[in-house]
Order: C-alpha cells, then structure tokens, then sequence
C-alpha cells in the first residue's frame, strides 16, 4: 500500500510559479514511478510529468520547458515545479504511484501505469 498527501496548489496570476509536493508513504516498491496528473472540470485526467526509479522524467508537450518533476529521497516527497503558468494549467493536480519499472516515457504519463492516487490539489491560474 502507497498513501499520497499532495499540497502547494493555490491561485496564482498568469505567469506566476508554483510548487507542488507530494509526499509519499508506503511501500517503496509499489511507488517506482510517479507522476503528476491534472483534471480540469469536464475534461479527462492528463499526465502532465511523470518520473521512474531512475531519475528519468516524461513531460506532457504543454508544460515542457515550464514544469520539472523531481524526487527528494530522502524526504519522501515528490515535487512539481511550475513557471510562467497559463490559464490552461489550471485543474486539480494528482500525485500517482505505482511499481512497473523500465516503462517507455510514453507510459510515464498514462493513467493505468499507476494504482495509488492522492486526493488532489487546486491550481487556479487568473488572466
């Protein structure tokens, strides 16, 4: 079993950063990989970044050059930092894990490469 408790959503204006994190408790070998999804009202859950066991990180093409995902080890958290945000990144934003290693980047971002999901965080980004 994985449990995920994201934060740092918030409202921010168009071109502002945020930071989100995710931390993560659990087994270790059922959270390999991970990543960060968000859903807009009625709108399916997109992989915005997902990142495997070895460091090696998948965007989605809207956020590449703006969003980095990233690993603290030692802290048990998973990151998400956010720059020059567009109205279009806001959304609820998931952490998901899961334990399948060696996956193509593609999967990285596939909803049904991950079984533990967190309960989500707000992002609101004002024009």
């Amino acid at each position: 079993q994985v449990q995920l408790v994201e934060s740092g959503g918030g409202s921010v204006q168009a071109g502002g950063s945020l930071r989100l994190s995710c931390v993560v408790s659990g087994s270790t070998s059922e959270s390999r990989t991970m990543a960060w999804f968000r859903q807009a009202p009625g709108k399916e859950r997109e992989g915005v970044a997902g990142v495997d066991k070895d460091g090696d990180a998948a965007y989605t093409d809207s956020v590449k050059g703006r969003v980095t995902i990233s690993k603290d080890t030692a802290k048990n958290t998973l990151y998400l930092q956010m720059q020059s945000l567009k109205p279009e990144d806001s959304g609820k934003y998931f952490c998901a894990a899961g334990g399948a290693s060696f996956l193509p980047p593609t999967y990285l971002l596939a909803p049904s490469t991950y079984n533990y999901w967190g309960q989500g965080t707000q992002v609101t980004v004002s024009s």
